[in-house]
């Protein structure tokens, strides 16, 4: 369960992104946190990744407090996470196969797990006859798919993508969506930050509106009201 309670986070600069949070994700959700530019989404984001520090409150992750938590155990604690950027940032020059393995490297697993997993998880986005293609061979939908599946690589329990169809088509886009909706049946807990309304309003799952630092809506199978 992700839980924030009376989150503010004020920067340096004196800027207030968040005022008084409350909310509540709880296991194998899927929610979509959406607001206009500025209305604190990506410090939301930030705080839950711990590359920020809350102010006041308090944010836990299953049995992680974050204001508490050390910078040693920052990098375990993002070991729970899978995070799906706009951006891909995947590595032009390591094939998909070797993007989604680094994941599973870095954090020492084995190789025969490596080799077992990797063509699992390809499987699940679709790229099974990817293996083997360099990123600028993709496109950007089979880019966001790799990113996805490095994501999952290291079977996280929670799923974080920020505007993961900001640089895909229609098209491409329904199919992540699709793909983070088939992950989340699994039973992993989905957020999905983004801007993209049609998509919110087809797939009809909890939308949290942050707006001016807060929580101003939170419904179930709600639609997204881009006026707030």
């Amino acid at each position: 369960m992700i839980e924030f309670k009376n989150v503010k986070k004020v920067y340096p600069n004196g800027t207030v992104a968040l005022d008084n949070v409350n909310l509540r994700i709880n296991d194998g959700e899927f929610v979509f946190i959406v607001g206009a530019s500025g209305a604190g989404k990506t410090t939301l984001m930030k705080l839950l990744l711990r590359e920020e520090k809350l102010t006041s409150g308090s944010l836990t992750v299953d049995e992680f407090d974050l204001k508490k938590l050390s910078n040693f155990k920052v990098p375990y604690y993002r070991r729970q996470l899978g995070v799906v950027f706009q951006d891909f940032r995947l590595f032009p020059n390591k094939t998909v196969y070797e993007n989604v393995a680094f994941a599973m490297r870095v954090i020492g697993e084995p190789s025969k797990v490596i080799r077992r997993r990797v063509p699992t998880i390809l499987s699940i986005v679709n790229l099974q006859d990817k293996y083997n293609c360099f990123p600028r061979e993709l496109s950007g939908g089979e880019q966001q798919r790799v990113a996805l599946a490095r994501a999952m690589a290291n079977n996280p329990r929670i799923i974080i993508a920020d505007e993961p169809t900001g640089n895909i088509d229609p098209k491409m886009s329904l199919e992540i969506m699709n793909l983070l909706v088939k992950i989340q049946k699994k039973g992993k807990t989905v957020i999905v930050v983004t801007h993209e309304k049609n998509l919110v309003d087809y797939f009809k799952q909890r939308v949290v509106t942050i707006g001016e630092g807060g929580v101003i809506s939170d419904t179930v199978g709600g639609m997204y009201n881009a006026e707030v």
